[in-house]
């Protein structure tokens, strides 16, 4: 049953996108009308754990503790890659302005910095490349560390809310790139079981399983 409770989720969010979107204007501007130093603090410190390389070196330590599980850490790295050309694709074929350009909402230096390689990179909203890492990586953690995979959902969620809190992303934004990171990571996950392509790659490096 609780294997059956993540999918069920996710296909909520697909529905409450649509109606999510028409909203994006009013939601972020309650978020933002919600500010306050705590949550300030809160928000800039998973801005600074989200970044890229501190996900992907703090994850592929968690599967090289685990020598048996070594085996994942290419599928978690080929979940990743996807995330980053599917998000860029996306992002420069719809091109949706963020809420700061867009007026909808304050967005201040210092929150800037530690989003400047996401905003720099593409420039664009629509879908969140953070909320699609993150969501990428959890049907493989899924499949490895079943217990350790409502930390990362936590987590996961909160780097979601902290591009809104920001300004840096509308809701509809982050919803979609997350359905679209965590369907990346189950396919990855699905070829990864039906045809063992990671196995095929350790044994022919020659790397122990």
């Amino acid at each position: 049953m609780k294997r059956r409770v993540f999918p069920w989720v996710f296909i909520l969010v697909i529905i409450l996108i649509p109606i999510v979107f028409m909203y994006d204007s009013e939601i972020i501007r309650i978020v933002q009308a919600g500010h306050s130093i705590q949550l300030d603090y809160l928000f800039i410190s998973v801005a600074f754990a989200s970044n890229v390389f501190i996900i992907f070196f703090f994850l592929t330590s968690l599967f090289l503790w685990k020598e048996h599980k070594r085996r994942w850490i290419l599928p978690l790295w080929v979940s990743g890659g996807l995330a980053i050309v599917v998000s860029y694709m996306v992002k420069v074929s719809v091109r949706r302005l963020r809420p700061f350009q867009q007026e909808d909402a304050a967005i201040f230096g210092s929150v800037l910095y530690f989003l400047k390689d996401n905003y720099n990179t593409w420039n664009f909203s629509f879908p969140s490349f953070q909320s699609m890492l993150v969501f990428s990586a959890l049907p493989v953690l899924n499949k490895e560390f079943p217990r350790f995979k409502y930390v990362w959902f936590v987590f996961a969620c909160l780097v979601a809310l902290s591009r809104v809190y920001f300004g840096a992303h509308y809701l509809s934004d982050v919803l979609t790139g997350a359905v679209i990171g965590y369907l990346l990571g189950w396919l990855v996950v699905l070829m990864e079981e039906r045809y063992g392509l990671s196995l095929k790659v350790m044994r022919w490096v020659g790397v122990g399983r």
